[in-house]
């Protein structure tokens, strides 16, 4: 397990000198002047500098472009199909149904991506880039997905504005609906609603497993015997991790249109003597008693810190002395680090209209406030997907501040 020592980490702010900063100030200046560019380009030696970053701006600019150009390819189901064979121009076209000249637009643009590569007699292949992408369903619906996401960053600006209209992204997720629209939507036809769960439901589960194989990859449940997953779905985790490990009883808690969908999964997969579905909102109802391991996997990341709070305390409540609280999800770097998928979670979760990205650190911190000690970041081979925390709830030690958490 790693170590980390809260009250040694450096904060996000005033975590340079001033003399840093001066020279900071000195580095813009000097790397925005219109004389350092044209030396730069000149000389041998930096010219390969200034024509990489030249290259990365661009990549920034056009990043919209290559967005669509992958969301098309999925939608057409071009890189599915030339995994099966390699194709040419004309059997995509006939395959697609769009004119050549379009679509070999779409094709050239692919090739440059890395989505495609061409093959003997002019056909075209899977690339590297375009095969992790063939090969799995989850990927796929994500990047289907995301079309939700582009329609609100439109304009990017607006929605840094503050709370407004709820967005498409917002809309497409039921539960960060604040009550007055929960309220309007459930005077709405009861099909439209199960239509809804059950399209996100989907969603998640499609793109559960990645997460999932980090999780069972990274840590073992040989010591415990019942597992609760809090806004578990509907069960794809739960179904991976009972046929995993044979001796665990699972439980299930979350919204009652999603917890029926869990519950038929279950069934589906002969669980039914393993697994236990409860349903309810962890942000009125108590958590079910009766496990020694809670799993929060993707869900804190989806709301205010509030609600987190709300949440954190009342997974400790539900845990017996001893018991282990598992958290998985998408974290932001702390200062210093490289950051990862940072840009795109800020902004994915801003679109959802309810949660926020946070670093180990603050979702420890607020671990120790509902009184978790022991706190813990597990390593994990992938941790752009996920990054897993654990904290432990033990009789008779004093609730734990940020201050004095010191993790071993």
């Amino acid at each position: 397990m790693k170590t980390l020592d809260l009250a040694s980490q450096p904060s996000a702010q005033g975590r340079t000198s001033p003399w840093a900063d001066r020279i900071g100030a000195l580095m813009d200046r000097w790397l925005t002047s219109d004389s350092l560019y044209r030396w730069s380009v000149s000389n041998p030696l930096t010219r390969w500098i200034t024509r990489r970053r030249a290259r990365q701006v661009f990549d920034l600019m056009a990043g919209f472009v290559y967005s669509q150009v992958l969301l098309a390819c999925v939608r057409l189901r071009i890189l599915e199909t030339v995994a099966e064979r390699p194709r040419t121009l004309d059997e995509l076209a006939q395959w697609t149904k769009l004119p050549p000249a379009g679509l070999q637009r779409l094709l050239q643009s692919a090739l440059a991506l890395g989505l495609l590569n061409l093959r003997s007699q002019g056909r075209y292949g899977l690339g590297p880039l375009g095969a992790p992408v063939a090969g799995h369903a989850g990927i796929r619906a994500m990047i289907e997905h995301h079309a939700v996401l582009y329609q609100d960053m439109q304009d990017p600006v607006a929605m840094l504005q503050g709370p407004g209209q709820a967005g498409a992204m917002a809309q497409y997720w039921p539960y960060t609906l604040d009550e007055d629209a929960q309220a309007a939507q459930a005077a709405q036809a009861a099909q439209a609603q199960a239509e809804k769960y059950a399209r996100y439901s989907n969603l998640m589960s499609a793109s559960q497993p990645f997460v999932v194989d980090e999780i069972l990859a990274s840590y073992r449940f040989d010591e415990h015997r019942c597992v609760l997953d809090v806004g578990g779905g509907q069960g794809t985790f739960m179904s991976r991790l009972a046929l995993h490990a044979k001796h665990l009883q699972v439980m299930l808690f979350d919204l009652p249109e999603v917890a029926a969908l869990a519950r038929a999964n279950f069934a589906r997969q002969g669980l039914e003597s393993r697994s236990q579905v409860h349903p309810g909102s962890f942000l009125k109802d108590p958590l079910p008693q009766g496990a020694d391991l809670v799993t929060l996997i993707r869900v804190a990341h989806d709301h205010p810190d509030a609600d987190v709070r709300t949440l954190l305390a009342s997974i400790y409540q539900a845990l017996p002395p001893g018991g282990t609280l598992l958290l998985s999800e998408p974290m932001a770097q702390e200062p210093g680090e490289t950051p990862q998928g940072d840009a795109y979670f800020h902004f994915y979760l801003l679109a959802m209209g309810a949660g926020r990205l946070r670093t180990p650190r603050e979702l420890m911190d607020m671990m120790a406030e509902a009184g978790f000690a022991h706190l813990e970041i597990v390593p994990n081979p992938m941790p752009l997907q996920t990054q897993i925390l654990i904290g432990r709830k033990c009789k008779g030690l004093p609730l734990k501040t940020p201050s004095n958490v010191n993790i071993d």
